[in-house]
């Protein structure tokens, strides 16, 4: 099976298609198939959602019998929690970036690497020249290409990039019509960071999304942040009713619910550094992260990601380049036989590090 070139950035569609890229975490009924491990004896650490999302209520049943409407509160409470001048609800941010690419004109396109497969996957389709570009690189990228797809906080590396760095960039892009996408799936623990106020500047777009830190990956629930033009073009792409009434009532509550947000965005810091601290006793030191998950680079992940499953252990396997990345267990159970799955790994000290 061919791979795609990382040492000069570039390959065809073909190239893609061929690479493997575009496996996702939460295979749970694969695993459990492949490995022989009854369904409900698995950990999932292979997702990056919050483990412990918002649960506080169930849809009235008003929600299933009519039609969604626009005018239900959801947009006022994803503008107010994002604050942001203007935004379009849609069906995960993933409903977004297959719509996107079709809404410009064959183009250049540089997306940072390794990071959301789907992004390259989604312009390459369209029929856009796409360049995979290392984080280091991307600053000179920038002057080089039409539209620039970064994720920020990156997953898998859990890079970040500074805010008026990223302005800079859009700035550079804005200036001969280009465009600068941000991925903010993993942002929500330190919207500090966040581009959303900014975003109803031309030639900027936010993609965010109630899946990872509210744990609502099920409801498929995003939004884009973006100037008006923007997001009507984007609408008449999606076409209406993108999100179902159910989930854009969850959604609606889970933003309005500040106390949630607030203790939540404490305790995945803590459990975050909980993790990391597991990892590094167990000589698997992270070299990158965020509040929900925890990255190792290691020329060993193949093999540890094989014996963690043969223990009901589901982690997120990168092959190019080889990296593991893990969730966060959900209570103390989960966090103590991860432990014990760890200290029964049979591999070398001198193989772990990348």
């Amino acid at each position: 099976m061919s791979k795609p070139d990382f040492t000069n950035n570039s390959f065809t569609g073909n190239d893609f298609a061929k690479s493997g890229l575009l496996e996702h975490g939460g295979k749970l009924r694969q695993a459990a198939s492949h490995y022989g491990i009854a369904l409900d004896e698995w950990l999932d650490l292979s997702t990056g959602i919050n483990p412990n999302g918002w649960q506080k209520a169930l849809p009235p049943m008003s929600t299933w019998v009519r039609l969604p409407e626009d005018e239900d509160g959801l947009y006022d409470a994803a503008c107010a929690y994002y604050t942001a001048q203007d935004l379009l609800p849609v069906a995960g941010s993933q409903a977004a970036i297959q719509a996107l690419p079709k809404l410009y004109a064959q183009c250049s396109v540089a997306v940072l690497a390794p990071s959301y497969n789907e992004h390259a996957h989604a312009w390459l389709r369209a029929g856009h020249h796409v360049d995979l570009i290392r984080a280091e690189q991307l600053h000179t990228a920038i002057d080089h290409h039409d539209v620039v797809v970064v994720v920020n906080p990156n997953n898998p590396t859990g890079v970040c990039f500074d805010v008026a760095m990223l302005l800079d960039w859009h700035q550079r892009l804005a200036a001969r019509g280009g465009c600068l996408i941000v991925d903010e799936a993993f942002m929500d623990c330190t919207p500090a960071n966040s581009l959303a106020a900014y975003s109803d500047k031309e030639g900027l777009i936010v993609l965010r999304s109630l899946g990872k830190f509210f744990g609502l990956a099920g409801a498929r629930v995003g939004f884009v942040l973006a100037a008006k033009k923007q997001l009507r073009a984007l609408a008449q792409e999606l076409g209406p009713w993108t999100i179902n009434g159910p989930a854009r009532w969850l959604a609606t509550q889970a933003l309005e619910d500040r106390t949630w947000q607030t203790t939540a965005r404490k305790q995945l810091k803590q459990q975050s550094h909980r993790l990391c601290t597991v990892l590094s006793d167990a000589r698997l030191t992270p070299d990158g992260g965020s509040h929900l998950f925890q990255s190792i680079a290691t020329t060993q992940a193949a093999i540890i990601h094989q014996q963690l499953a043969g223990q009901g252990i589901l982690t997120r396997l990168f092959e190019t380049p080889a990296r593991l990345r893990f969730g966060l267990p959900a209570n103390e159970q989960e966090w103590q036989r991860l432990q014990q799955a760890l200290r029964a790994l049979d591999v070398p000290l001198a193989e772990l590090s990348a």
